[in-house]
């Protein structure tokens, strides 16, 4: 079988002009900050805006980040891109003041869930360049996937930009139609906690097989790990990949029958992120 490898880490991020302000260096917001550190961007050309900063921000201002500084005169000139990453319930109060830093230049990339480019068209100055995305929570070890989505103001070298510091987290995919994000939302950013919910599953069974509860909670998460992996890697689709490990008339596929039955996973996955895309759209007003 064969395997993707994939690429040599490139830093994209080396010939940046201008400073890039994060706003919101929580889970998500930090990951960034790494990946976008690792991918080539000097520390000394980042600014941060974040009330409680963890202590691992602390520590990148002796390396030049900026931390909690008020917008100087040059703030605009020197804003390349702003990065909204605080909570969606916050954005009422945090976004409008990012206007003082929001030039003809600037990119502005959210990654706030729920809020539309409507919002952020409203909140920010008249022709501000925005990109909305939603990212997913293996960002965190730069494995997540991000879906974005263009206003009318974004020029083809700032959507590089926005896909070159999404793919600080990971992989990178484009939409014309911002409703669509609604369904990006239930199926790859809701997803994380299908595939743990999976897991616990499974070791639910497997106790109730008769395997002792540590057994059972190993075997699911190894399995459930590694057969990510072996997708992740693999160029067979997962159609392919389920056929292979499926003999007829086996123990595969007997539990198959019950799982892709009436009423089994396919339908139960599908209700779910219907209700979920229905919630996000919800949400979003």
């Amino acid at each position: 079988m064969r395997y993707n490898r994939g690429m040599k880490n490139s830093k994209p991020l080396n010939k940046l002009s201008g400073t890039l302000l994060l706003v919101g260096a929580g889970k998500m917001g930090s990951a960034m900050l790494d990946g976008w550190i690792a991918r080539g961007l000097k520390p000394k050309q980042i600014a941060i805006i974040e009330p409680q900063p963890q202590k691992s921000i602390k520590v990148l201002t002796r390396r030049g980040v900026a931390l909690n500084g008020k917008p100087g005169p040059k703030a605009k000139a020197d804003a390349a891109a702003i990065v909204i990453a605080v909570k969606p319930q916050t954005a009422p109060d945090a976004v409008p003041p990012l206007g003082l830093y929001a030039g003809k230049s600037t990119l502005v990339l959210s990654i706030m869930a729920g809020r539309t480019i409507g919002f952020l068209e409203k909140a920010l100055p008249s022709g501000t360049a925005i990109v909305r995305a939603m990212p997913n929570t293996p960002a965190a070890i730069g494995r997540g996937i991000s879906v974005a989505v263009a206003n009318a103001n974004v020029t083809a070298r700032q959507r590089k930009l926005a896909t070159d510091l999404l793919a600080a987290i990971g992989k990178v995919e484009w939409v014309k139609d911002e409703a669509l994000i609604d369904a990006v939302t239930a199926l790859s950013g809701s997803g994380p906690a299908y595939v743990f919910l999976l897991a616990e599953a499974m070791t639910k069974a497997g106790i109730a097989a008769g395997l002792p509860a540590d057994l059972a909670a190993r075997l699911a998460r190894e399995t459930v790990a590694g057969s990510g992996e072996l997708l992740h890697r693999s160029e067979l689709d997962a159609t392919t990949l389920r056929q292979n490990v499926t003999s007829p008339g086996g123990t595969t596929a007997a539990a198959l029958e019950i799982l892709m039955g009436p009423a089994g996973f396919d339908e139960l996955l599908a209700k779910a992120i219907a209700a979920a895309t229905a919630r996000s759209r919800q949400l979003a007003g």
